[in-house]
């Protein structure tokens, strides 16, 4: 392969948004793990025929490479046939497998030879995933966090996502994650990402930040369902965040919630299924009371007693061990979370964070 169609991973990383298409020629399997942002997947072996050659290959390396390549050739083909309406003159995409090997070079040679000014990935998408982990290691000592901090229910998710909207900046780690962060959290028709896709995502979130401005996010701890933080970041936050404490009524944190899950209301049998992971911390007989309550539709009784008998206690000791800063932040006090509240929050919120960072 002639080096004027290879490009290094700084380089390509920096350019990635311009090129028109970025080729993940990997196996399905290994795309739907985790992929470059942006990317689509014209895999050159499926998952069965890389099984396939890969056994093939520790038996006997010969016959490996002459299966693999005839598989190689007839998908590539294939791939040539079914893109045409892509590849318009001018065109120019990045291809890229899993070290830079023989898989993206095949590609890339085939749409060199029709023309086009294709690109591999030196090092592929493992000189990727090392550039999303340094990055992930190195950037968070380089922004300014606000950390809003509240007990369950009061409203920190909704705030963000009006600061956002408002054109603040906010690193939305919830979101990211595909989940709420608690033993209910998990979100309806949504699948959590993979631990290094929800290290992509941050990479990609984190890089458009300007280290200028503050940063809101929501206090976390390291784990979001199945997913974890990057300790780096989960310290910066806990260490150096400048911390907001967000109340809000008990009646309000109620019908936040009943908001929020109103999902478990068509489906209280995972409801059920899902308070059983309490039984332990809670014990037996409390817990069947509040699947008792949750299956005769008494739903706001049995958040409210979630809330008052399981997410509070020990909150406030736990809170403080993990953000020190909190003992002396400034309060945000919400009646409620209907949209006109939850904007008076988000002025009240930059107010108490900029008095903070005057401190």
């Amino acid at each position: 392969m002639s080096q004027y169609h290879v490009i290094p991973p700084a380089e390509a990383f920096q350019r990635l948004g311009r090129f028109h298409t970025v080729i993940d020629v990997r196996s399905p399997a290994e795309f739907a793990e985790d992929h470059l942002p942006g990317a689509v997947n014209w895999p050159v072996l499926d998952n069965e025929e890389r099984h396939q050659v890969g056994t093939l290959y520790k038996q006997d390396p010969l016959e490996g490479r002459k299966v693999g390549a005839a598989m190689v050739a007839r998908n590539i083909a294939r791939h040539l046939d079914e893109q045409r309406a892509v590849m318009v003159k001018h065109w120019q995409p990045l291809v890229y497998c899993w070290r830079g090997g023989q898989r993206s070079g095949a590609m890339n040679w085939f749409l060199n030879q029709i023309g086009f000014k294709s690109l591999q990935l030196v090092g592929g998408y493992k000189a990727f995933r090392g550039e999303v982990l340094r990055t992930l290691r190195e950037l968070p000592g380089r922004l300014d966090f606000v950390v809003l901090c509240g007990r369950t229910g009061t409203g920190k998710t909704r705030l963000l996502q009006a600061m956002a909207q408002g054109g603040h900046q906010v690193l939305d780690l919830e979101g990211l994650a595909r989940h709420r962060g608690s033993v209910l959290g998990a979100l309806p028709g949504l699948a959590q990402p993979s631990q290094k896709a929800f290290d992509t995502g941050l990479w990609q979130a984190m890089q458009a930040l300007d280290a200028s401005r503050p940063v809101f996010v929501e206090s976390e701890s390291r784990k979001i369902g199945s997913v974890q933080l990057p300790e780096a970041l989960h310290l910066e936050m806990r260490r150096r965040g400048r911390c907001v404490r967000v109340e809000m009524p008990l009646d309000g944190r109620v019908q936040l919630l009943l908001e929020d899950y109103h999902h478990f209301q068509a489906e209280p049998a995972r409801f059920v299924e899902l308070l059983n992971s309490l039984v332990a911390l809670r014990g037996r007989e409390r817990v069947a009371r509040w699947q008792d309550l949750a299956l005769s539709g008494r739903w706001a009784e049995v958040f409210e007693e979630l809330v008052v008998d399981h997410y509070d206690p020990g909150y406030e000791r736990s809170l403080l061990n993990h953000f020190p800063q909190l003992a002396r932040a400034a309060s945000v006090a919400l009646p409620g979370a209907a949209p006109d509240q939850i904007a008076l929050g988000v002025d009240a919120v930059v107010e108490a964070s900029a008095v903070q960072s005057q401190a």
